[in-house]
């Protein structure tokens, strides 16, 4: 454990995007507790990604609330499906992050080279950030989120865009970070992936939330049709 998950629960409440005229997400309500990774899946289109982007402040309900229990500020952190990587080295790219948190100018290098080196990453600390691998740059901005702190990481289908291989080494990252107490939420639509690392599945469709259910329960005997039909690999619309 990395602290008391003081800001947990997450409370979201009839949480609604509307934008011109369309709603995007429609009376979401979920809660989300410490403990196990939360798996958010649906079909594309279905509002994971905007969900993910507003329990982070990234995008403002429309409707609704979204409360967490204490105050989140930089205890919390989000991966984008393609992250942002500054002109500069690996660990300049985390030293920056950790300047922008505010660490103590002292503790910036001395941070980023134990962020690098906890997740292997200690032999490309001095390459071009934006010059590495795919994967090299999903594990580089995962280790630069960690670095961080957070109580609760955010990530937007981290592996969407990598090989076996790559999806694999951000898999391994993942399971460490969620082992040390941090809070996973992450979106993915891979079931394979959901099924090695789910504590619970949030189901969304249509711009709604399904059902949210545990891991086991929604892979073994899913709630709805719309969740069944996923996970037969059929066409939802």
């Amino acid at each position: 454990m990395r602290g008391p998950l003081s800001i947990l629960p997450l409370r979201c409440r009839s949480v609604g995007l509307n934008v011109r005229g369309r709603d995007l997400l429609k009376d979401v309500t979920a809660d989300l507790m410490p403990g196990v990774p939360s798996m958010i899946m649906g079909p594309n289109g279905a509002g994971k990604s905007l969900f993910l982007r507003i329990c982070h402040g990234l995008l403002q309900p429309t409707s609704g609330s979204v409360e967490w229990s204490g105050p989140a500020g930089r205890a919390q952190a989000m991966v984008l499906q393609r992250p942002v990587l500054l002109r500069r080295s690996a660990r300049a790219n985390v030293i920056h992050a950790l300047a922008l948190a505010g660490a103590p100018r002292s503790e910036r290098g001395a941070r980023a080279d134990a962020a690098l080196e906890r997740f292997g990453l200690g032999a490309i600390a001095a390459r071009p950030a934006r010059l590495l691998s795919g994967g090299e740059q999903q594990r580089l901005a995962i280790a630069r989120a960690w670095a961080l702190n957070p109580q609760v990481l955010f990530l937007d289908e981290p592996t969407s865009a990598l090989d076996p291989s790559g999806t694999r080494a951000v898999e391994e990252m993942i399971t460490v970070i969620a082992r040390e107490g941090v809070k996973i939420v992450m979106a993915t639509h891979d079931l394979g992936q959901a099924r090695r690392l789910a504590g619970e599945v949030l189901f969304f469709h249509g711009g709604r939330l399904r059902e949210q259910t545990p891991a086991p329960a929604f892979f073994e005997k899913p709630q709805t049709p719309e969740a069944a039909a996923f996970l037969n690999g059929d066409l939802l619309w």
